[in-house]
């Protein structure tokens, strides 16, 4: 049974030849200079506008695309966990030092956004002690206010060194 599900799956992920052709023709930009991007970071961050950043707050806009909405037209609930991880990673990253890693994300799934949706994404840091920082990042319609997620976010980075 397990098997036949595998098999199933494996069939649905499969690409034609013609999607085969498509992904091989993406071009894929680098968001950092000097890093190869990866297809993920293109993937997700791609149509994220930064609208304000100040020490510890992000504020950011974004227009839901087809690639990110499920079968019924709503923003997918792992785009929402992969907009929370960014938004809640950039406000407490430090130029010149690695990203830092998330170590716990918790997710409250308020409502549901639809496809072609302007949201607003916001980010202010909760607290910081040695590596560790605390970030919330809220998932709100632009145009209505209507809160559709509230993501904590705990993340580990290395410092500056004080020497």
């Amino acid at each position: 049974m397990r098997r036949a599900n595998m098999e199933k799956v494996k069939e649905f992920l499969e690409l034609s030849e013609e999607e085969s052709e498509i992904v091989s023709r993406l071009k894929i930009h680098p968001n950092r200079v000097g890093h190869e991007p990866s297809f993920y970071e293109d993937f997700v961050l791609r149509g994220i506008r930064v609208d304000r950043v100040e020490p510890g707050f992000v504020s950011c806009t974004f227009k839901v695309p087809p690639r990110l909405t499920d079968s019924s037209g709503n923003l997918a609930t792992g785009a929402v966990a992969n907009l929370v991880d960014e938004v809640g990673g950039a406000v407490v990253h430090v130029d010149g030092l690695p990203m830092n890693v998330s170590v716990d994300m918790s997710i409250s799934f308020l409502g549901t956004a639809k496809l072609n949706d302007e949201l607003e994404i916001t980010s202010r840091i909760l607290g910081q002690r040695g590596g560790y920082s605390g970030t919330i990042v809220l998932v709100k319609i632009k145009a209505t206010g209507e809160l559709i997620a509230e993501g904590r976010h705990s993340l580990f980075g290395r410092h500056a060194s004080k020497l």
